[in-house]
């Protein structure tokens, strides 16, 4: 069986009940959800929007890949109405599901790269994250999700509801 810790986001729609689709349709395509954060509001991230973030962090046990897990989470976004758009820019979004951590795993594959690449310079992750993984090693830097947020540089006003 494996970990997996997922962060939802989203900015457009009705968040709370994105979420709480999106929490249903990933306890029966990913695998059960063990632990989930409070919700947790921030600004945008890397672009400007009007509408601030909604987060969650969720503990996961599947027994899927990472791909196997990122397809599914992927497939969930699209029934939930995420479009994705052909920039790398970031932008508002419906429902967004990255994968945060698998196992300890470090994935380096074209479609997926866990730990998520910016885990750790991202304070709207961290917080929900350390609310139910303090203790959880980040397999690339050696410490704790929570020591990762005590060093995290953003400084991003992200409020737990």
């Amino acid at each position: 069986m494996n970990t997996v810790f997922l962060l939802l986001g989203s900015n457009l729609g009705n968040s709370k009940e994105l979420f709480q689709q999106a929490i249903q349709m990933l306890d029966l395509s990913v695998g059960v959800i063990t632990s989930s954060s409070s919700l947790y509001e921030s600004p945008p991230w890397g672009f400007w929007d009007e509408n601030s973030f909604l987060n969650q962090a969720l503990k996961v046990s599947t027994e899927l890949s990472p791909l196997e897990t990122l397809d599914a989470c992927l497939s969930v976004e699209q029934q939930l109405g995420r479009i994705r758009s052909n920039t790398d820019n970031y932008e508002a979004r419906t429902i967004d599901i990255d994968i945060l951590l698998f196992n300890t795993e470090l994935v380096n594959d074209t479609n997926l790269i866990i730990p998520h690449l910016h885990l750790q310079d991202r304070r709207f992750a961290l917080l929900p994250l350390t609310e139910i993984a303090p203790n959880q090693i980040h397999p690339k830097f050696d410490k704790t999700i929570s020591q990762l947020l005590y060093s995290c540089s953003d400084n991003s006003d992200v409020r737990k509801l």
